[in-house]
């Protein structure tokens, strides 16, 4: 039963942990499996024939779609090679919704076009009624002259206050570079990733489950966006890790609303929320008014066409490190 498991770390085969699940009991499912590539896993050898491969795949996808709720949706991480196949089951038992391309580092491999993202693929339950919020992340700036990368042909006062709604090329969220911040576990994925995920597709209560959750990404998004997870690892290993990063996780919130940070600044907010967070921009006929008018008039906006706040100065974004 799901409420067995909330908020805990299962150690056990997916497969069987997940035929103990009720039907249409889950938000959203995050899945990272084993790429098949001969990675080294402690518990489990990352290599078999194609076929054998791609039968157990359809198990677990099927499994997945049964637990989620009509409103959730499942995604899943892996090279395009593998997301080519699963996107052929998932077809027959969910509904496409995207690709998300997520820009990452590659090594040449010779005598074909360098490889250089890895594929989410975006799959909701039902074709409508499913739960999404359209995500905003930072104006990307040169971090040399600190200048937008982005010219906005001439519109800069209508760029919004805090950055851009996300688009399904994410280039903003990097691989763990360094060792000092990797666990041991070869495919560990960076928690801003799963951050976005979990804003975009849950509300705060939801119940977020990862069947491979090696040492605890999802989960410690989930914990730290006040959501709920069911995390199910074979390794045990990986489960002592992700248990021990799991008890050590605070909200992650600006103002009272859940964000994702990296670096102390936000990498991530719900479009709702930056509604609510940022001054609003002003509409079409009040930038025509405010081009007309004389500089310094007490009713002119502030910079790039949003609102000038009559109070206090414009809070700072926090840096929580």
């Amino acid at each position: 039963m799901l409420k067995d498991y909330l908020n805990k770390v299962i150690q056990g085969d997916c497969l069987e942990v997940l035929s103990t699940i009720e039907d249409n009991s889950v938000d959203v499912c995050f899945a990272d499996p084993p790429f098949n590539l001969e990675k080294r896993y402690t518990s489990y050898k990352d290599q078999r024939p194609a076929e054998e491969y791609l039968q157990w795949c359809q198990k677990w996808l099927g499994e997945l779609v049964r637990v989620t709720k009509p409103s959730g949706s499942i995604f899943v991480h892996n090279i395009p090679k593998w997301l080519t196949y699963y996107a052929s089951i998932l077809n027959d038992i969910a509904y496409f919704r995207h690709w998300i391309s997520w820009d990452a580092m590659s090594n040449p491999i010779g005598k074909t076009l360098l490889p250089a993202h890895y594929g989410i693929l975006f799959y909701s339950k039902q074709p409508k009624g499913f739960k999404f919020y359209e995500i905003r992340a930072p104006h990307r700036k040169c971090r040399v002259c600190d200048s937008y990368l982005k010219d906005y042909g001439g519109k800069k006062d209508q760029m919004h206050p805090f950055g851009a709604l996300v688009s399904d090329v994410w280039t903003d969220i990097h691989r763990i570079r360094h060792n000092v911040r990797r666990d041991e576990h070869p495919c560990q994925l960076p928690i801003p990733l799963l951050e976005r995920i979990v804003l975009m597709s849950t509300d705060p209560g939801d119940v977020v489950l990862d069947p491979f959750l090696g040492t605890g990404t999802s989960a410690i998004a989930a914990k730290a966006l006040g959501r709920n997870f069911v995390g199910i690892e074979i390794d045990p290993e990986y489960v002592a890790i992700a248990e021990d990063k799991i008890a050590r996780v605070h909200p992650s919130t600006y103002k009272g609303y859940y964000v994702s940070y990296f670096l102390g600044k936000i990498q991530s907010v719900r479009d709702i929320d930056a509604a609510e967070l940022f001054p609003p921009q002003l509409t079409s006929v009040e930038k025509k008014k405010m081009r007309t008018q004389e500089n310094g008039d007490e009713t002119s906006s502030g910079v790039n066409g949003h609102k000038k706040s009559q109070s206090k100065p414009k809070e700072k974004i926090p840096t929580l490190f």
